[in-house]
């Protein structure tokens, strides 16, 4: 029995394949990168290492062609002269910058193509310059910085090694000195306040006791605000006449400022004398009858002539409508025996006794 080919089916197969390569040489042509070139001569100004016919080439990071011939520029062999073929349609400028990059671990050099505005004129394309250093690596820039840093140095050597000289001088100066600038910085320390601040002691004023009986009491509400001073007068420092501090006191404080420390103490002491009929802390708690209005004059130690402390009060009483219906100075001073924190405070402990029985004795009777 004789075997009949399917020429029918080999003839198809074989048209097929043919439509295929020809196909496959459009797209190619048209879509595979192979379509319309345009060549451009690139002179490189250095040594271009590692740098191949067949190396791509990139405008603005995306391949655009390759590289097509290289040689050595025959005027000037520093000089590298390169071809490239790059798609039609790349907009290179007269004016656009070339370079030489190294992509990846291995380093593959690519010619790059950026920028540029100035179009080139019809005819023969421009030849694009290179710029300088554009072959470099990365080790061969850091090669070339060492060694300008190592002609520096070696320039430089006398004057460095007659720093260090000095160095090592000061050093051995500062070792067998180091007591002494250790007093210096301990000073500079104290003088400006540093270190471990001193512990301030606090110092409170005592309410009188014994006042006597309440032979008469209040008959109307009474206020006390806190008294009124000028600016010196409001501190919790101990004052001193003339003007000035005293060692003694560099720790000392009283409880509170002193307007409101005065102010706490008589009504105290209003309170010891009749806790019935005892004065308002402050007139914002509701609208007293009178108010006891104490301007503080003086609440210090005197050290000219006879050393003693010195109180001085200047009291009105005033009604609901703010008439002053009375008023008075209240003075007086103790001797001082010695200059010290603690004699001084029983000093103004005796002081304000006097002071707080005046004033209760002459308000109750003007109220």
């Amino acid at each position: 029995m004789e075997t009949r080919a399917p020429y029918v089916l080999i003839g198809s197969f074989v048209l097929a394949a043919i439509l295929a390569v020809f196909g496959f040489v459009y797209w190619l042509n048209n879509t595979g990168g192979i379509g319309p070139r345009t060549s451009y001569h690139v002179q490189f100004q250095g040594p271009v290492p590692g740098l191949l016919v067949g190396a791509g080439v990139l405008f603005n990071g995306i391949r655009v062609g390759e590289v097509t011939q290289l040689g050595l520029a025959p005027d000037n062999p520093r000089f590298v002269n390169a071809t490239i073929s790059v798609a039609s349609t790349t907009p290179v400028r007269a004016d656009s910058r070339v370079g030489l990059d190294f992509q990846g671990l291995t380093g593959v050099p690519v010619v790059t193509l950026e920028g540029g505005v100035i179009v080139t004129r019809s005819g023969e394309p421009p030849t694009l310059i290179a710029e300088a250093g554009a072959g470099q690596s990365m080790t061969q820039a850091a090669r070339d910085a060492l060694r300008r840093v190592d002609t520096v140095l070696e320039d430089n050597s006398g004057p460095l090694k007659d720093t260090v000289a000095n160095l090592k001088t000061f050093s051995d100066g500062l070792a067998r000195n180091t007591g002494k600038i250790d007093g210096i910085l301990a000073g500079l320390e104290k003088m400006t306040g540093g270190g471990t601040p001193a512990q301030k002691v606090t110092y409170d004023l005592r309410t009188p006791q014994n006042l006597g009986p309440a032979g008469k009491t209040l008959s109307a509400s009474l206020a006390i605000p806190e008294p009124t001073a000028v600016a010196m007068l409001q501190t919790q420092r101990m004052l001193f006449a003339p003007d000035g501090d005293n060692p003694g006191f560099a720790n000392f404080l009283w409880a509170d400022s002193i307007p409101k420390l005065v102010q706490a103490r008589l009504i105290d002491s209003f309170e010891n004398y009749d806790i019935a009929h005892a004065p308002l802390r402050t007139a914002d708690l509701g609208q007293a009858d009178y108010q006891l209005l104490i301007d503080i004059r003086r609440f210090r130690i005197a050290t000219e002539g006879e050393t003693r402390v010195e109180i001085g009060l200047s009291a009105r009483i005033v009604d609901k409508n703010g008439k002053v219906i009375a008023s008075r100075l209240v003075e007086t001073s103790e001797k001082l025996d010695k200059v010290e924190p603690a004699v001084a405070v029983a000093a103004f402990d005796t002081a304000f006794t006097r002071i707080a029985k005046e004033l209760i004795g002459w308000t109750v009777q003007a109220v």
